[in-house]
């Protein structure tokens, strides 16, 4: 697949998370990589700088979640953000892995930050969004742009039954027993066995959903005034109404 007729049309940008990965790319579908600079100024605050024209041009940003996830973050926030500013046609921002895409649910007094990050990289610029495997396939809810949830499965399949010899006679494994639908639809398609590991009891993401906090008040502060003692106003429990006491 080339895009060498339209390569003038179609700019390829990267920060810092996976440069080599964005190079690859670009020999792959014969683009050239465009110029910019990203780096961190002496305060640590981010500075990105376009380097070349992106007035109607396509522009695709290849940023993923990287070791230093926050520096990727705001790294593909600003390139996307001068884009915008500059003209640009369409930004479409290439992220392998979504940053935050875990905590995609209200947890006691937390917050669902993947829907936070949704809406700052609509705010920013982003015009469409390329992804592979979402922790959650209803992520793609918090989005008011297209996003596109690539799937990796294939592929791995794929490099299995070419690059490894013998792979009928392995065990696809799940270390949890949360992992164990993901696990059994390898070993379906491989058409071998699976082994799910049960270790200590652990509390799962399913448990942790079932208790968020929001109750007003919260249980745990209404024991600890049964036991304290209370008023006689209404809704308050006297400690000679306690068993035991």
């Amino acid at each position: 697949m080339s895009f060498e007729d339209s390569g003038k049309q179609i700019l390829l940008f990267t920060g810092n998370s996976h440069q080599e990965l964005a190079r690859l790319v670009a020999s792959r579908l014969s683009l050239r990589m465009g110029t910019c600079a990203v780096f961190q100024k002496s305060n640590q605050e981010t500075q990105v700088e376009i380097q070349e024209s992106v007035r109607g041009k396509d522009v695709f940003i290849l940023q993923s979640g990287s070791r230093d996830v926050n520096d990727a973050i705001m790294e593909l926030l600003i390139m996307a953000y001068a884009c915008k500013t500059s003209s640009a046609k369409r930004i479409v921002g290439v992220i392998p892995y979504l940053p935050y895409s875990k905590q995609c649910k209200m947890r006691k007094r937390g917050s669902i930050v993947s829907k936070l990050l949704a809406s700052m990289m609509c705010k920013a610029g982003l015009q469409h969004v390329i992804t592979m495997d979402l922790h959650q396939k209803e992520i793609q809810g918090f989005y008011e742009i297209p996003i596109d949830n690539l799937r990796a499965s294939p592929f791995l399949i794929q490099y299995i039954q070419d690059q490894i010899p013998g792979y009928q006679n392995a065990v696809i494994v799940a270390k949890t027993p949360a992992a164990a639908k993901k696990a059994q639809s390898y070993a379906e398609r491989l058409r071998v066995g699976m082994v799910v590991i049960h270790g200590e009891a652990q509390v799962y993401e399913a448990d942790q959903d079932r208790e968020d906090g929001r109750n007003s008040p919260p249980l745990h502060e209404m024991g600890d005034q049964a036991v304290s003692g209370g008023s006689k106003s209404s809704g308050q429990v006297w400690p000679n109404s306690i068993p035991g006491l």
